[in-house]
């Protein structure tokens, strides 16, 4: 059986992109806010980006502690970035 789609709006995908290249955002919380799993948030990425500045993103996270809660020894919920405050219900404020 075939889940249906999650529609994202432009800025949801600019916010999922920001969040999956920060280093300490860890996939869970991505999934927390937006309900992509890891593999999805891989799609989008793939999607968004250039072929290189993909291949140089998944380099990066792949096998990164930080971006797996399971796998990291940061437990102190960093994966709010300085504009998550900006941020609520899963919209983003006006930027000023």
């Amino acid at each position: 059986m075939k889940t249906q789609p999650i529609i994202l709006t432009d800025q949801e995908i600019d916010r999922i992109v920001e969040m999956a290249w920060e280093d300490r955002t860890p996939f869970d919380a991505i999934t927390a806010q937006f309900g992509l799993k890891e593999q999805e948030v891989i799609q989008v990425m793939r999607k968004e980006m250039k072929p290189s500045s993909f291949r140089m993103w998944r380099e990066r996270v792949q096998g990164r502690a930080t971006k797996h809660r399971a796998k990291s020894v940061v437990d102190d919920a960093r994966f709010k970035c300085t504009l998550q405050k900006k941020i609520s219900l899963n919209k983003i404020s006006k930027r000023n």
